[in-house]
């Protein structure tokens, strides 16, 4: 399987002060898409990182 199929469907997302987000990575797991929110989050940062599931991985199962 090449790296195009994979199924990537755990977001992490960056919230800054003024509610704008975007999207800083896409994992196969939530542990692990969790676990790169909690490192962001405690290098100081000040913007929120958020983990959320993508629409169409909930759709499909």
């Amino acid at each position: 399987m090449s790296d195009g199929n994979a199924v990537l469907p755990w977001l992490v997302i960056r919230q800054d002060s003024n509610g704008n987000r975007y999207r800083v990575g896409r994992y196969a797991t939530r542990t692990e898409a969790q676990e790169v929110a909690d490192r962001l989050e405690g290098e100081g940062q000040e913007q929120l990182y958020v983990v959320e599931r993508t629409a169409a991985s909930r759709q499909s199962g």
